[in-house]
């Protein structure tokens, strides 16, 4: 018996900009983390947006100015028992950016990026600042990260 696969769907508003993970990488990222955390129903969006349109979300839905690699949204589950349902939106030119000042490759920034809107969309919080590297969540995110690589996803 196969494993039961959540609904994942990964798009772009970026279509001259090709996002460094293929969708079908993108979505598997998110089935690990989902199943790492034992979430066994779910459904997740994954948007890839140009600088311009992530500024543009990150102003008008949270008041913040200039684009940001990762925005996500945990929506509410009416009910206990329905799918955990969440939006994410990850900007590939601030990733890349974030990769280059890190020395890191572009793929792993946007795998932990995608494992951290997933962990996110599951109500998953960190403290700002440096205190974030030492939190719980970023733990969890490494370690789904190194899993991620091991898979060849990365």
């Amino acid at each position: 018996m196969g494993a039961t696969l959540m609904p994942v769907v990964v798009e772009s508003s970026a279509p001259n900009q090709r996002a460094p993970l293929s969708g079908e990488r993108v979505s598997a990222i998110v089935q690990l983390t989902l199943k790492a955390q034992h979430v066994k129903d779910a459904m997740v969006s994954v948007t890839f947006l140009s600088s311009r349109a992530m500024a543009r979300m990150n102003r008008e839905r949270l008041g913040h100015a200039g684009a940001t690699d990762i925005i996500t949204f945990e929506l509410t589950r009416p009910v206990a028992d329905a799918p955990v349902t969440g939006d994410m939106y990850i900007c590939s030119e601030v990733a890349r950016a974030n990769a280059k000042a890190w020395g890191v490759p572009v793929r792993e920034e946007i795998a932990r990026l995608v494992i951290h809107g997933t962990l996110h969309t599951l109500g998953l919080e960190h403290p700002d600042g440096d205190a974030r590297v030492e939190s719980p969540m970023w733990r969890a995110q490494e370690k789904y990260l190194r899993a991620a690589r091991r898979r060849g996803l990365v």
